[in-house]
């Protein structure tokens, strides 16, 4: 008998097959400069994603259960004042919150407040997490209204386990944890398209008080780059000109990359989070 593998494991392999065969490809034919800013573009786009989902993890989970007990306890004041401030964060636009976030952690780096690649990420991150967590307190608070309705959760209080413990282990952990994690794909998504979006519009000079320079290389910063622009352009020219078509590979390998790589990459996260979704009936 056959065993067909999963749709999403599928994707992460061909996503693991492709991203080697453009790096190959890139040794072999992109010129040394180039390739260096390529790879340390992919590479802090990955890193800022990455901190991001860890970030938003953790203070989606904080708020969720900061939410739960002041609302369970009687707390009226300090309920309506969280949700609010959530409601705030929520009214701002995400994309808006990320790139006013960007000005400042780039004039921060001017002055020299901020040193060092790490410390940049971190912020960078923590930006990017404070307009997504939202979506994950929502989610998570939607779990535990679903199990409160259940006969488990009354049981489980009527013979004496703390609450706290039915809500972070048996709701959240035990039976969520799939849901949690489809929702951290997504998200490594957003964090990715929020980033590569915002730091386009700084490189191409909407913000004058911040400088691409002073950020550190992305994907999307490289995407801007007047050489990525013009090997981008030149492939609507190879469309009226189909001998040039080659030289796109060869010649104007960087621009043609970067926008692989961003397209791809979204691509492929969005497809193995509705798969793995399918695939756990979520």
């Amino acid at each position: 008998m056959k065993i067909r593998m999963p749709k999403d494991r599928r994707w992460l392999i061909i996503w693991l097959v492709v991203t080697a065969f453009v790096a190959v490809w890139d040794i072999l034919f992109l010129n040394k400069p180039a390739l260096l800013k390529v790879v340390a573009g992919f590479f802090n786009t990955m890193a800022i994603a990455l901190l991001v989902v860890l970030f938003t993890l953790a203070l989606g989970w904080v708020a969720t259960v900061l939410l739960h007990s002041l609302s369970r306890r009687g707390h009226g004041a300090g309920y309506i004042v969280v949700t609010f401030l959530l409601n705030v964060i929520r009214s701002i636009p995400q994309i808006v919150g990320v790139l006013f976030g960007y000005v400042i952690v780039g004039l921060l780096l001017a002055n020299g407040t901020i040193r060092g690649n790490f410390g940049v990420f971190v912020i960078m991150a923590l930006i990017i997490s404070l307009f997504i967590f939202i979506e994950m307190v929502d989610m998570m608070r939607e779990r535990i209204a679903h199990y409160q309705k259940l006969d488990f959760y009354n049981a489980m209080l009527v013979c004496g386990i703390p609450e706290r413990r039915i809500i972070n282990f048996d709701i959240l952990w035990k039976n969520s944890r799939l849901h949690i994690f489809n929702k951290l794909i997504s998200v490594f998504g957003m964090a990715i398209f929020l980033q590569c979006s915002v730091d386009f519009i700084i490189s191409v000079g909407l913000s004058t008080d911040v400088s691409a320079v002073n950020l550190p290389t992305t994907l999307g910063s490289l995407l801007a780059k007047i050489d990525s622009k013009q090997d981008i352009l030149f492939i609507g020219t190879a469309l009226t000109h189909p001998s040039y078509i080659p030289s796109i590979f060869f010649e104007h390998l960087q621009g043609v990359t970067v926008a692989f790589l961003i397209v791809f990459n979204l691509l492929s996260i969005f497809t193995i989070s509705n798969a793995y979704a399918e695939r756990n009936r979520l």
